[in-house]
């Protein structure tokens, strides 16, 4: 039974683009997104649009990620229009940047042995579940550079890693929250991230499609439990500056 649009969690900016329409009113509470796409899909551009409409509709957000600091992240949603300063010093935002290269993740300096035990210290970091929204950006990444999830891939338990992992999440969606994660599947085994794919409420792989000598940019939905009206199959759109993601007319040359 689909949920009232009054129930979803509204990506807000009816004025601006058409992606909270396109995908029926929102998303639900209580569940896990899994956004797939490779390097260049468009993965953060879309993790940004979700996390400032959702601050625009009144929801508190934890957006983490391996890849922008505060300052470039602030540069990013600038140049896309999307301007989350407010929401950032309201504390409906909370911007954290996951520095996976020296050790020095979410905060603070830590003892060598335990420096870069990520997804423990992401499971122990209490304020940024909190939130409404978390939004981890890119998650594979943090999945690629833990040392205990990585030993488990040497020995061929990558499943039961990523199954002890969603257990973690799935206490924190039964709270009426919801987490999104981006994944670059090329990076990552089959077995490590067929899991992910199987629990998530909400599946999509943002794809770019070659058409001559244009490449065309759309959402794929391959899953989408608990929607509000109709979501399609495949959503069109592509990025602007000074503008953001736009959705594009559903023509196919």
């Amino acid at each position: 039974m689909s949920l009232a649009t009054q129930d979803l969690f509204s990506l807000g900016m009816e004025d601006h683009d058409r992606l909270n329409k396109e995908l029926g009113g929102g998303i639900p509470p209580g569940s896990i997104i899994l956004v797939e796409g490779d390097y260049g899909a468009g993965k953060s551009v879309m993790s940004q649009r979700f996390s400032y409409g959702l601050c625009e509709e009144g929801h508190d957000v934890t957006m983490l990620s391996t890849e922008l600091t505060v300052g470039s992240f602030l540069d990013q949603m600038h140049s896309l229009s999307y301007d989350v300063v407010d929401h950032i010093l309201d504390e409906n935002m909370l911007f954290l940047h996951a520095d996976i290269g020296d050790g020095n993740t979410f905060s603070g300096d830590e003892e060598e042995g335990d420096r870069k035990q990520l997804l423990k210290r992401l499971m122990e970091a209490e304020v940024m579940w909190d939130a409404d929204v978390v939004i981890i950006d890119t998650f594979d990444s943090i999945l690629r550079n833990d040392p205990k999830f990585e030993a488990l891939v040497r020995q061929n338990e990558e499943r039961q890693a990523a199954l002890e992992i969603i257990s973690f999440f799935r206490d924190i969606i039964a709270e009426g929250k919801c987490i999104m994660l981006t994944v670059d599947p090329s990076t990552l085994d089959e077995e490590a991230i067929g899991p992910f794919r199987s629990i998530a409420d909400v599946f999509i792989e943002l794809e770019m499609i070659e058409v001559g000598n244009d490449v065309r940019r759309q959402i794929a939905v391959k899953r989408f439990a608990g929607m509000g009206e109709q979501v399609g199959d495949t959503i069109g759109y592509s990025v602007r500056s000074g503008t953001g993601v736009v959705i594009e007319s559903r023509s196919v040359a």
